[in-house]
């Protein structure tokens, strides 16, 4: 189950793609009227975006709000489904613009946090007091704290063309894969689990083992981790070391590609 925002008359749904990845089907229901097939025409793996297709005539589309159009303290509203025909709101203010890293690799240039949790499922919108849509809402962050990261609508507007038409942001450079779960120590990055049958798997890496370097280079973060393995391509060889009961052991995996490999699960 997902919320999703309607940012095109001819029928387009814009939402997170954790919500429509590895569906055969899709369906969309609107709060009033019956529920029409969908079809997935877009997945951002890099951002976390989706975009759905329908056929219905007099759709009335969100307005995107401009990047500058918000800052820190902006006043924002929250809106996600919670059942076929149950919709919920939150209010709350923008409390962090900038960089978000997550253990997934993923990490997004520009994300927004705000204070007002998501109500719903993901993949709603989050809004100004004008009604303009300033993103898409990913994550509940904190429970306690009622803060959610929303993925800025701008990540989807610089690149709509390309999504529609290949399903996938074709000028942008092709990001290898690992398949890893990574959480940063004092030491290195620890693979905290692993994708079964992903790259990582494939190569040799287990869960529990420590990356302390990559193409002989020392890895001191995630967020470094990340921007050297992004210099490759799927396909790429890439060299690891890791620490594994109290040894340095060499690990050669090949870049894998993420959208291709959930593209057939």
């Amino acid at each position: 189950m997902g919320s999703g925002v309607v940012v095109d008359e001819s029928g387009l749904i814009l939402t997170v793609n954790y919500v429509v990845m590895g569906a055969s089907t899709v369906h969309v229901s609107f709060l009033k009227g019956r529920r029409v097939r969908g079809e997935v025409v877009a997945q951002d793996f890099e951002t976390g975006l989706a975009v759905v297709r329908i056929k219905r005539q007099g759709l009335v589309p969100a307005r995107l709000a401009a990047a500058d159009a918000f800052e820190r303290g902006t006043p924002v509203i929250a809106v996600g489904s919670t059942a076929t025909q149950e919709r919920r709101a939150g209010g709350g203010h923008v409390t962090y613009l900038g960089e978000f890293e997550a253990y997934w690799e993923y990490l997004l240039e520009r994300g927004i946090v705000t204070s007002a949790g998501n109500p719903g499922y993901g993949g709603g919108g989050l809004f100004d007091v004008q009604g303009r849509l300033l993103g898409i809402l990913y994550l509940n962050l904190n429970e306690i704290a009622r803060s959610s990261l929303s993925i800025p609508v701008d990540a989807f507007r610089a690149h709509e063309e390309e999504l529609v038409r290949y399903g996938r942001v074709m000028s942008r450079p092709r990001r290898a894969w690992l398949g890893v779960f990574a959480h940063a120590l004092e030491e290195g990055v620890i693979v905290a689990g692993v994708v079964p049958g992903g790259p990582g798997e494939r190569g040799g890496l287990r869960e529990g083992d420590v990356i302390v370097s990559f193409d002989a280079e020392e890895i001191s973060s995630r967020r470094d981790l990340y921007m050297r393995l992004w210099r490759h391509e799927p396909g790429d060889r890439l060299a690891i070391e890791v620490m594994r009961d109290n040894k340095v052991r060499r690990v050669e995996v090949t870049g894998g590609d993420r959208a291709e490999f959930f593209r057939h699960r």
